[in-house]
């Protein structure tokens, strides 16, 4: 194992390296990286990193989840209103119709599986979003019109209601039923995380204010509870929906909004985390894609994606209309909310392990979804947020 993360951190910063001095995002090098280690190349990684990947990616997003909601003003979020809503659930549903009325003629699949495919592709990564959206709050770009709350908390939720309805697709195609309880669940899940999540937040502000500890301590708390909310979330499913990463995001916006000095100091820290563990993030997502399935759908899945982001885009275009925004900023945003990665690695293979039909088809289209939109989506955030963002 310690032989498989010295060649994930080193490898990975090099390529990462190279492809920033290429004017490239990192994340393309380290994409790229884990795509050499993995099985289908290479084969240079442990079979203990590969088991507990899953792990370690939702470890990375949990640091970059708390280091987003230590950053939000929630009152910049309350100033968007509407639209914050409306991102959560409308440019997924564009996203799934679009591929529902296209891959059945561009792949042969039916309905029910064109829908499952929707369901996996329509998710956004805020493993790609929220860093970005967070430089750009550092840097004043786009906050006047509250531009980066506003994609921030549609991609945080929009994962949650994307994975409600691929479990009741995968229902479906399994002979099962899809029941309005499926989708009463997810305004649940949404309310419990961000309930557990201020009454977490205060707590652990009334315990800093009474017990004086260095604020690496704090960080490693703060780290713990986040992967037991984590945890709960998947103890309490059979009992009552949480959504465990709204949770995390709400106990970082608490102690920002009610102890900002502390929330600015442990924003520091968690950005000097996040560099490790956004190498670790995107050489493991890299590392579960298999090219062969790429090349078995070819040019028609390429096309079927092209095809979705336009629709999802178009879905965002719906949700900003009578805004403030200006025409740069709406373009802004609908190519923002475009990146996938983290989402689509881990559930994409699911329809495969469990025997469907479709499952090598989900699965290379889940492959090729990161392929194409995340280098998409963070090149042209990078490159574009100082011309169509105001400051």
């Amino acid at each position: 194992m310690l032989t498989s993360l010295a060649l994930i951190f080193l490898l990975g910063l090099l390529l990462g390296s190279i492809f920033q001095k290429l004017k490239l995002p990192a994340l393309l090098g380290m994409i790229l990286t884990g795509i050499i280690l993995s099985p289908h190349a290479f084969n240079l990684l442990d079979d203990s990193i590969l088991s507990i990947s899953a792990d370690l990616r939702q470890l990375a997003l949990v640091i970059i989840l708390t280091r987003a909601g230590l950053s939000l003003d929630l009152e910049d979020l309350k100033r968007v209103g509407r639209p914050a809503i409306l991102m959560c659930f409308v440019p997924a549903c564009f996203e799934i119709v679009g591929i529902v009325l296209l891959a059945p003629k561009l792949l042969g699949v039916t309905v029910t599986e064109a829908a499952i495919i929707g369901a996996v592709v329509a998710a956004v990564s805020p493993a790609v979003i929220v860093p970005r959206m967070i430089r750009l709050m550092d840097e004043g770009y786009g906050v006047k019109h509250s531009i980066p709350q506003l994609i921030l908390a549609g991609a945080s939720v929009d994962d949650v209601f994307v994975i409600v309805l691929f479990t009741s697709f995968i229902s479906l195609e399994t002979g099962g039923s899809v029941s309005v309880m499926n989708f009463v669940k997810i305004p649940i899940a949404i309310i419990v995380g961000i309930v557990v999540g201020v009454l977490i937040g205060q707590l652990l502000i009334l315990f800093f204010k009474k017990f004086h500890m260095r604020d690496s301590i704090k960080l490693l708390i703060i780290l713990s509870i986040s992967f037991l909310l984590i945890a709960c979330e998947e103890r309490l499913k059979p009992y009552i929906p949480m959504s465990g990463l709204i949770s995390i995001m709400v106990l970082g916006i608490t102690i920002y909004r009610s102890y900002e000095n502390l929330a600015k100091r442990l924003s520091e820290k968690y950005n000097r985390l996040w560099v490790g563990a956004e190498v670790l993030l995107f050489v493991l997502v890299g590392a579960t894609v298999d090219l062969e399935y790429v090349y078995k759908v070819g040019i028609f899945a390429v096309i079927l994606i092209i095809s979705a982001l336009i629709f999802r885009m178009l879905g965002v275009f719906v949700c900003l209309i009578r805004t403030k925004l200006t025409k740069k900023e709406k373009v802004f945003c609908m190519i923002a909310y475009t990146p996938k990665a983290t989402v689509q690695a881990a559930i994409g293979g699911v329809p495969l392990s469990m025997g469907l039909a479709c499952g090598n088809e989900v699965l290379a289209v889940a492959v090729l979804a990161i392929l194409i939109t995340a280098p998409f989506g963070a090149i042209l955030i990078d490159s574009l947020y100082k011309k169509l963002c105001e400051n």
